[in-house]
C-alpha cells in the first residue's frame, strides 16, 4: 500500500499541475482577447478622427471611414486661425502649466508632512484630504462662482489657476502620501546629523527619493487639467477660453454649416500633447505604480 501511494502521488502532483497550466493558459487568453478589444475600442475612434481632420465636409459624409480623396492641410489652419484654436491653446498650455507646477509643489510639500510628522489634527487633515476626492466637483461650482464673482477674479487666469490648482491638490496629498510613508527615516535622520535643516532635506532628499510617484501624479493631473470642461465652461465664461470651451464655442457659433473638416483638425490639435505625453511617459508611469502598489 505505501509503495502504491508513493508510486501515485507525484502523477496527481503532475496532474494538477498540468490543469492548472491549462486554466492559466485560457486566463491568458481570454485577457489577450479582452485587452485586443479594448485596444480596438479605443484606437478605431483616434484613427478616425485623424483622418476625417485631413477631409472636406463633403468628403466626411460621402466617404466617413475611407481615406481622403484630397488631402485638406487647410483645415489645420482653419481651425488655428479662424476658429482660434492657437490662442485657446496657448491659454491651457499657460493655465495648466501654472496650475500644475503649483498642485504638485503644494501637494509634494503636505503629503510629506502628513506622511513624516506626527502632530495633533494629523489623522484629521489626511481624512479630510480623502473626503476631497468623493465630493462631486458640481456641486461646488455655484459657491464657487459666487466667491470669486464677490472677491473680483471671475473670469480671469487667476480664477481658473486657483481653481484648478484647488480640485486637483486632494488626490495629489493622497496619492504621494504612500511613497513618503514608505521612504526609509535612517536617511533623513542621517541628514539631520549632517546639519541639513528640514527645507533641505525634503527638497534635495527626499523630494528626488519620490520621483516614480511625483512622475505619476503629474501625468494623471495633466491629463486631468487637460481635459477639464466643466470649471473652465462655469467659472470663465467671459474670460480667456481654453481648448475645451474653444471647440464648444466654435461648434456652437458655426450651427448647421458645420465646418467639419476644421473641427476635426481642432480636436486633434486637442487630443494631440495628451497622447504625446503619455507615450513619453507610460513607461515611468507604469513602474511608478506598480512601485506604489507593491509598498
Amino acid at each position: 500500500m505505501s509503495v502504491l501511494n508513493k508510486t501515485t502521488a507525484p502523477e496527481g502532483h503532475v496532474e494538477r499541475k498540468a490543469e492548472a497550466t491549462k486554466s492559466d493558459k485560457a486566463v491568458a487568453g481570454v485577457s489577450h482577447v479582452v485587452l485586443i478589444l479594448w485596444s480596438v475600442i479605443v484606437v478605431l475612434p483616434l484613427l478616425w478622427t485623424f483622418m476625417s481632420s485631413f477631409k472636406s465636409s463633403s468628403d466626411i459624409f460621402a466617404s466617413p471611414f475611407g481615406l481622403p480623396t484630397v488631402w485638406h492641410f487647410d483645415n489645420y489652419s482653419r481651425a488655428w486661425q479662424t476658429a482660434h484654436i492657437g490662442e485657446y491653446f496657448g491659454n491651457s498650455v499657460l493655465v495648466v502649466g501654472v496650475s500644475l507646477v503649483l498642485v504638485m509643489l503644494l501637494g509634494a510639500m503636505s503629503a510629506y508632512v502628513l506622511a513624516r510628522f506626527k502632530f495633533w489634527g494629523n489623522r484629521f487633515l489626511y481624512i479630510m484630504m480623502l473626503a476631497g476626492n468623493t465630493f462631486p466637483i458640481f456641486l461646488a461650482m455655484v459657491p464657487l462662482f459666487k466667491i470669486l464673482q464677490n472677491i473680483g477674479i471671475l473670469g480671469t487666469y487667476q480664477a481658473m489657476i486657483a481653481t484648478y490648482t484647488s480640485f486637483a491638490l486632494a488626490f495629489t496629498v493622497f496619492f504621494l502620501h504612500s511613497f513618503f510613508r514608505n521612504l526609509p527615516g535612517e536617511i533623513a535622520e542621517a541628514a539631520a546629523i549632517d546639519g541639513a535643516g528640514e527645507w533641505r532635506t525634503f527638497f534635495q532628499i527626499m523630494l528626488p527619493m519620490a520621483r516614480p510617484g511625483l512622475a505619476s501624479v503629474a501625468i494623471f493631473n495633466f491629463l486631468g487639467l487637460w481635459n477639464q470642461f466643466l470649471i473652465p465652461v462655469t467659472i470663465n465664461a467671459s474670460g480667456p477660453k481654453v481648448l475645451s470651451q474653444g471647440l464648444f464655442s466654435y461648434a456652437q457659433q458655426m450651427g448647421y454649416a458645420v465646418d467639419f473638416g476644421a473641427l476635426f483638425a481642432a480636436v486633434t490639435v486637442t487630443v494631440l500633447p495628451v497622447l504625446v505625453v503619455y507615450i513619453i511617459f507610460q513607461r515611468q508611469l507604469q513602474g511608478s505604480v506598480s512601485q506604489g502598489t507593491s509598498r
